[in-house]
């Protein structure tokens, strides 16, 4: 599989948001008063490493395939309300508006490089890793949404 070098800079952009995402998601955990929460962050952070495993395999010319995502209310987190304190809760919040903001951002840089890549196997994999980034946006906001952060 022969890329352009768009494409590998694509890429390598997207290897690196990936590789923040991982890092991100596991801090988050660790800091998340809400034991729910941590679970979501876990959860996405799982399939954010599957992400940054597809991309390192399409940089180093190896073969993928395209998964369909599963749609975020199949993997639907069921939570009872935080018990966490206000001042966790505020925590909490800014963990997940700091996570939301960056699925935004890695989904953005997923829309670019589909419609960047010359072909179409590989433009079918970043889509499906694209509604996937989507997927864990509608999960934190269903959280957020759940939990009066978001408004």
């Amino acid at each position: 599989m022969v890329l352009t070098q768009k494409e590998r800079s694509l890429l390598e952009d997207l290897k690196g948001a990936e590789q923040l995402c991982i890092i991100k998601y596991t801090r988050y955990a660790d800091e998340a008063c809400d034991p729910c929460l941590a679970e979501l962050f876990n959860s996405i952070k799982t399939v954010e490493a599957g992400h940054l495993a597809t991309v390192t395999r399409i940089l180093a010319g190896e073969s993928v395939t395209a998964e369909t995502p599963k749609s975020a209310t199949e993997e639907k987190f069921t939570c009872t309300r935080s018990v966490c304190s206000e001042e966790a809760k505020k925590n909490d919040a800014y963990l997940c508006r700091d996570a939301l903001s960056m699925e935004k951002h890695v989904s953005s840089v997923y829309n670019t490089a589909v419609f960047e890549f010359t072909q179409p196997l590989l433009r079918d994999v970043l889509a499906s890793i694209q509604k996937e980034e989507q997927n864990h946006g509608e999960k934190l906001y269903n959280y957020m949404a759940e939990n009066g952060m978001y408004s």
